[in-house]
């Protein structure tokens, strides 16, 4: 097992923009995926699909580090538990052409997509996905799990909750609080009172 070998759970669309992510990159190489999808999926691409997920803990040889890389995002909140009491590695991922303030704070398991802006001291906890385009200004804060959506946008000093989902092209103003769980339809505006 290499020190920088890397286990993609999930094979589906995330999963497989986070394998590219990962392959542009050079960071990691990919030991596999783990999805439900097996055994009828057995590959992606030339990568194995190694089990389910119910057998992660099979694969803790395959592996040194490992990423949940799944859209729902109570789902991953949970496998990130479960990788934690596995203790695998869980990394950042950073797509090379996001832009990531140094000033930014960053938990674990965070996804940071092609074209995403993270701004001077926001604040992303465990899990938070970024997806392509979007942006989380400087000064936000954004709980375990959040999910921007392609496109979203959030002003400087906004608030997400753990778990809230903002789905593609969100625009949230200056200072806009958004609640644990929340889901904010495609296109939702909002601004503070």
């Amino acid at each position: 097992m290499s020190p920088h070998s890397l286990l993609i759970i999930g094979a589906g669309g995330h999963g497989r923009a986070i394998a590219e992510l990962v392959e542009l990159g050079g960071q990691f190489s990919i030991a596999g995926f783990v999805d439900d999808g097996w055994p009828q999926l057995h590959e992606v691409w030339h990568y194995p699909v190694l089990g389910a997920i119910a057998d992660l803990p099979r694969f803790k040889p395959c592996a040194s580090h490992a990423f949940v890389a799944i859209g729902n995002n109570r789902v991953r909140l949970q496998l990130l538990h479960q990788l934690e009491t596995m203790q695998f590695a869980v990394p950042n991922l950073l797509h090379p052409r996001a832009c990531v303030s140094p000033r930014a704070v960053l938990g674990t398991g965070v996804a940071v997509m092609a074209g995403a802006v993270v701004g001077c001291e926001a604040v992303l906890a465990d899990g938070v996905i970024v997806n392509a385009g979007a942006v989380v200004d400087h000064h936000c804060v954004v709980g375990r799990c959040g999910h921007f959506g392609v496109g979203a946008f959030a002003a400087g000093g906004v608030r997400v909750g753990e778990g809230a989902w903002l789905q593609a092209g969100c625009a949230l103003g200056y200072r806009v609080v958004v609640d644990d769980w929340a889901i904010l339809a495609p296109g939702t505006a909002l601004s503070a009172a």
